[in-house]
């Protein structure tokens, strides 16, 4: 199982019948800043639970950066779809949008060109929400934490409406993304990423949702 396109080589659409291809976009919350080791992001951590109930090989490519935007994901991931041809996609991004100052309608805009590309493709597709970042120590350096959490909550309120609009999947972690605070291992020691216990808590609730779908033939 690669975890990135750059360990695996030149990746080609493989036969379903022996692997599956998973993509998963995104930015930080995605490529796991803040886990101990990226088998503990929780692309990773889904990635090996389906290798578990379907009995095939997963290839996981997680080309996401810390950092990225809607618009960097236009830029340097999008073209893993077509590249890759894909059976499972998964697409958590918006964060960094908000926190550039980038317009709700803005967000809007670039991610209805990520989700219509990833629309065109033949993959069972799952739409994350950003999590309730607003309460890690670290936040009240990128403003009020209750306005950036009427914002992040805007944000994902397009997202949701987008997804939904052609049929994604849609999971929200704002819930558990504040189950545990407090408890050791749940943020990381740069007090704004999520810790190695908070990603497998997203990773339980994101596999719940997933797992119908995801793991039949």
């Amino acid at each position: 199982m690669c975890a990135r396109r750059s360990t695996c080589g030149a990746l080609s659409p493989i036969s379903t019948d022996k692997r599956l291809v998973y993509l998963a976009l995104g930015d930080s919350y995605t490529i796991g800043t803040g886990a101990s080791h990226e088998s503990r992001n929780w692309p990773s951590l889904i990635a090996a639970r389906i290798e578990v109930a379907t009995g095939k090989d997963v290839e996981l490519v997680n080309p996401a950066v810390n950092g990225f935007t809607t618009v960097d994901l236009i830029a340097r991931e999008l073209g893993y779809t077509a590249d890759l041809n894909p059976q499972l996609i998964s697409v958590l991004i918006g964060v960094n949008d908000l926190v550039q100052g980038r317009r709700v309608e803005q967000y809007r805009e670039s991610l209805v060109e990520i989700y219509d590309a990833i629309a065109t493709t033949h993959a069972r597709v799952a739409a994350v929400s950003i999590p309730n970042w607003s309460i890690v120590p670290a936040a009240k350096e990128f403003g009020d934490p209750a306005r950036l959490k009427r914002l992040t909550d805007e944000f994902n309120a397009v997202a949701r409406a987008e997804a939904a609009a052609r049929n994604f999947l849609w999971i929200d972690i704002t819930e558990v993304s504040t189950r545990d605070t407090g408890s050791a291992g749940w943020i990381a020691s740069d007090d704004l990423h999520p810790g190695d216990m908070q990603y497998a808590a997203w990773a339980d609730v994101i596999w719940d949702a997933v797992k119908e779908e995801w793991a039949r033939p």
